[in-house]
């Protein structure tokens, strides 16, 4: 079961949409306008439908808005069949396009392509607080640029990233990264997340709380 956003100024197609998906196992939040996205929950979606010409912010407009935010694949519903604008909205980060009116099968199919995919490729990819991990190239990347990170500053990050919102004392991430040891140095740990820290402050990025008097958690 995936959760999917459907956005579309027309109520009845958007009552088609989620009645289909529903049938498909799938839950549905549907809205008639993208104004009124809780950017809060943008990310709690595992793919997004997005009609293009919709009143207040189209869906061209809206799809560059968020897609330094979600990485989930983002499926325009246009009735426009021109090459030119069809290209336009991948341009502006869009996977995928459906063209009004659509059929049944279609809808299912290429719903379901796209979360097949994304669901492979999380396997090697994990997005998090505004950053990208290539978990097999050992790379974290902030808007396409990768961050210089050394060997344990990077196995740190991944660690405290695979469990967000868990807090871990210093010798925990020690004995995680390195192994256990008898005469470990754990404040080594502070001096890597306060270097850590340096570097993703370039980009306005602090991914890592300290929780005083216990340890540090992934922001």
């Amino acid at each position: 079961m995936a959760y999917i956003l459907a956005i579309d100024d027309e109520p009845d197609l958007l009552l088609l949409i989620k009645t289909i998906l529903e049938k498909n196992n799938h839950k549905v939040k549907t809205l008639t306008k993208a104004d009124d996205i809780d950017y809060d929950k943008i990310n709690d979606y595992d793919l997004i439908l997005l009609d293009i010409m919709m009143p207040g912010t189209d869906g061209l407009n809206f799809c560059k808005k968020i897609r330094h935010l979600v990485d989930c694949p983002i499926i325009f519903l246009t009735a426009k069949t021109r090459e030119s604008d069809i290209v336009e909205g991948l341009i502006s980060g869009g996977d995928d396009y459906i063209t009004k009116p659509f059929g049944i099968n279609e809808l299912i199919a290429r719903v379901n392509a796209h979360l097949r995919r994304e669901q492979r490729e999380r396997f090697a990819i994990l997005n998090t607080s505004g950053m990208r991990f290539n978990l097999s190239a050992k790379e974290v990347s902030v808007n396409d640029n990768i961050v210089k990170l050394t060997k344990s500053e990077y196995e740190i990050c991944e660690f405290l990233a695979k469990n967000k919102g868990q807090v871990f004392l210093r010798e925990q991430i020690y004995d995680n990264i390195y192994g256990y040891e008898k005469d470990s140095d754990y404040s080594t740990i502070s001096e890597h997340i306060k270097n850590i820290r340096s570097k993703f402050s370039a980009y306005d990025i602090s991914p890592i709380l300290t929780v005083w008097g216990i340890g540090y958690k992934w922001n």
